[in-house]
């Protein structure tokens, strides 16, 4: 593969094929096209700006969301923080343009669709998600959302990298230092949340002093 040229949506210049190695991605999830036999319950419908991509979920509520304070979130999304949404692979399927995608790998700043790595629209370039080993992070503000109980359904449950926000977000949501569980927590953090990682760091402690007798 060294030596290809890389264009900047994910076809890679292979104008639309579904053929060969470069295109393997495409048969595989997330960006594997359900057959309408499939029982693929669509429960959200979803677009970029300018309307070429378009997916469906099948999920009603994600595993988790978050806001994320990072600055490369905020620098790659022009916004504050990043509103993130975590799904299964399988949950999602594109309706279409999903050869009119664009990749992103942010440690080594390439085009390749290397994981982890962000995708976007190559047309009007909306984020579309972030593609990780096994999970994607999609982003609800895409999300058609019907009612306000649907939206509600994309409440987060902490934030990530909280020191690094360029506002402060009072809602006594978990606020960690970087990753959630990995890290900290500061400021209005619940403080039964607060005692709960104690707690669970304590007992971590022991476990490895236990071991080590």
């Amino acid at each position: 593969m060294s030596g290809a040229t890389y264009n900047a949506n994910g076809d890679n210049g292979d104008q639309g094929s579904t053929e060969g190695e470069l295109n393997a991605w495409k048969h595989r999830a997330p960006y594997r096209v359900h057959d309408k036999a499939e029982d693929f319950k669509v429960r959200y419908e979803a677009s970029c700006h300018c309307g070429k991509i378009q997916y469906q979920l099948s999920r009603e509520k994600p595993l988790d969301a978050k806001y994320c304070h990072c600055t490369t979130c905020q620098k790659i999304h022009g916004a504050p923080f990043q509103w993130a949404a975590i799904f299964h692979k399988e949950d999602i399927n594109f309706t279409h343009g999903h050869h009119d995608l664009g990749w992103y790998e942010s440690s080594e700043k390439t085009c390749v669709h290397k994981l982890p790595c962000k995708v976007s629209c190559a047309y009007c370039r909306t984020p579309i998600m972030d593609e990780g080993r096994n999970m994607v992070l999609l982003f609800p503000t895409l999300i058609d959302f019907k009612t306000p109980e649907d939206r509600k359904n994309f409440d987060i449950s902490c934030h990530m990298f909280y020191p690094r926000r360029v506002l402060d977000i009072p809602d006594g949501k978990p606020k960690w230092t970087g990753i959630n569980n990995e890290s900290d927590l500061i400021e209005d953090s619940p403080q039964e949340a607060v005692n709960e990682l104690k707690r669970k760091r304590q007992e971590e402690e022991d476990r490895k002093e236990n071991h080590g007798k």
